[in-house]
């Protein structure tokens, strides 16, 4: 699926951001997991650009989109820039669909616009703390990456298997070789902004302290094989969101969107059609 044709670039802070916007109707903002692109929301934009506008930026460092900009420290700074891309659309009104960053960031957005968020939606995420033992691990993984001004080859060993269901090297052995090839390759250029935000992401604020703030619809759904971000999580945020509704996508990982993209689409199109 080559949405080429529907790629634009916005400056933001000094930067350049890439997004895709494709579609009429209401619409959708995506948010799109670290160390991915938007290509990992193709299967979703195929679907519901039938019926919505699909806005899917790039986070920075990351596919088509320009270094981190100078002001960006945290989460909240990334949702401020998510935010000024639709104000420059235009958007007064969207819905959130975001998947492990992505909806962390859209949970920071939905905070800080309550009013102009209709709808939110978490993929394989966790809004909380990270845990200490996994944030000290991803420390290590980033410091190494630093050192080495690239992805090192043992380490793609290790992270590779974070993103994908048990027997993913045999079901879906393209998929989890393009992403290997894309760690591989990433320009040393992008890496000191790969690296800063695997740090506000690993070392984000404590979001669930505003569970009782999510008065919106919200549909949580996690992989059943996620290893980067447990079911357990995900039970967390169902527990504390009052009305969210929570699915389980079997025979999924992290990048559930694209190992059970079918499945994903139904329960997305069904939930915004009846939300909307």
């Amino acid at each position: 699926m080559d949405f080429s044709s529907h790629r634009h670039q916005l400056d933001i802070a000094g930067s350049s951001l890439s997004y895709l916007d494709i579609g009429t109707g209401p619409a959708l903002l995506f948010g799109h997991s670290y160390l991915w692109d938007s290509a990992m929301w193709a299967p979703q934009i195929a679907r519901l650009s039938r019926q919505y506008r699909c806005i899917v930026p790039e986070l920075w460092g990351h596919g088509q989109s320009g270094g981190l900009p100078e002001n960006c420290h945290s989460l909240l700074d990334i949702a401020d820039h998510m935010m000024a891309l639709m104000d420059s659309l235009q958007i007064a009104h969207f819905s959130l669909v975001g998947l492990s960053v992505g909806a962390m960031w859209g949970a920071e957005l939905v905070l800080k616009a309550p009013s102009r968020v209709q709808a939110l939606v978490m993929l394989d995420s966790f809004i909380g703390f990270e845990p200490e033992v996994t944030r000290a691990k991803y420390d290590g993984m980033l410091d190494m990456i630093t050192a080495a001004k690239a992805i090192p080859t043992p380490l793609i060993g290790a992270i590779s298997p974070l993103f994908f269901a048990n027997n993913a090297a045999n079901n879906t052995p393209e998929l989890v070789a393009d992403f290997e090839h894309t760690l591989a390759t990433i320009p040393a250029e992008k890496i000191p902004t790969i690296v800063k935000l695997g740090r506000m992401i690993f070392h984000r604020r404590d979001t669930m302290d505003f569970a009782e703030q999510f008065t919106l619809p919200c549909l949580i759904m996690v992989g059943v094989e996620d290893k980067a971000r447990s079911v357990l999580e995900s039970y967390l945020m169902h527990d504390a969101i009052d009305g969210s509704e929570l699915v389980h996508i079997p025979h999924a990982g992290h990048i559930s969107t694209l190992e059970q993209a079918d499945v994903i689409n139904q329960h997305l199109s069904q939930f915004l059609a009846r939300v909307l």
